[in-house]
């Protein structure tokens, strides 16, 4: 399959998938979910390949989350805002198969971030095994500020634990040190060296005899299952489709969307929060819609 929204390769034992669409951050498309979970089924097959690394292009973002914009034709041929329940319970599904491919992935999957992590990124890498990033790393799960629910809120639960609310009641943006602190990365590089770093982890990892990865990441993975993860999920899902059909924000936000751009929508939500924003508030999502 040839790929237009990734680039994918295997060195030494180790898989490289690029999200690549820099000039869009890296949003998150229809076409990238669906080429990413096909290069990911690339390398569970390959038997050369024994980790995967997941990275950016460019320098902006990892990814700035899924793709507004975007064509959803293969969802419904309608417009977003006149989606049914049924449509937005296809697009989600579609979401939750892309995010939850590196879960169910049976090798390592490892996410090397830099710049912006936001919103639908962000649920993805909290669903990687391991996640290292950059110091100018920045996160957020900022699709609250703009009335949309988030699918993954049980995954972040078990990674952060309760610490998650405050981030999700208020969308606030966090830095690289701050994910650290909250245990969402496991180490961070200076930029310049966070390849060359991540490189050296995931070469090490790979030297680890097959069986012992897989089976060592099944038995991890069971333990979230065996809690309950699956109906946790199952419930996340369900309360975002109420949430996508309920009067809200959004709704505003896409008729400014609509009428005057997607930049001027971005400025109507921050308008929104400026006057509570603080030092201490955690950063302003302001900057990521710039």
């Amino acid at each position: 399959m040839a790929y237009s929204t990734i680039l994918y390769a295997v060195d030494d034992r180790v898989a490289w998938i690029t999200l690549n669409r820099p000039s869009k951050g890296n949003a998150l498309s229809l076409k990238l979910c669906a080429e990413f979970r096909d290069a990911l089924a690339s390398a569970e097959r390959n038997p050369d390949a024994r980790v995967v690394v997941v990275k950016g292009a460019g320098d902006r973002a990892f990814s700035t989350g899924f793709d507004m914009d975007g064509d959803k034709s293969e969802v419904a041929p309608s417009s977003l805002d006149d989606w049914s329940l049924d449509d937005w319970s296809r697009y989600f599904d579609l979401g939750v198969k892309f995010i939850h491919s590196v879960f169910d992935c049976s090798k390592p999957v490892i996410a090397m971030i830099g710049g912006y992590c936001l919103a639908g990124a962000l649920d993805f890498v909290i669903s990687c095994d391991i996640r290292y990033c950059s110091d100018d790393s920045r996160f957020g799960a900022i699709e609250t500020r703009m009335g949309i629910g988030d699918t993954e809120l049980p995954m972040m639960s078990h990674l952060i634990g309760q610490r998650c609310r405050e981030l999700v009641y208020t969308g606030d943006m966090f830095d690289a040190q701050d994910a650290y602190r909250l245990g969402l990365v496991s180490r961070v590089f200076p930029k310049e060296s966070l390849e060359e770093e991540v490189t050296r982890i995931a070469k090490r990892m790979s030297r680890v005899a097959l069986p012992a990865l897989v089976w060592s990441k099944k038995a991890l993975n069971n333990t979230l299952l065996a809690a309950g993860l699956d109906s946790a999920l199952r419930y996340s899902c369900a309360a975002d489709l109420i949430i996508g059909k309920s009067e809200s924000e959004f709704r505003r936000f896409r008729e400014i969307q609509n009428s005057e751009g997607t930049k001027a929508a971005f400025k109507w939500r921050d308008s929104i929060f400026a006057p509570f924003e603080s030092e201490t508030s955690g950063l302003s999502s302001r900057a990521a819609s710039n």
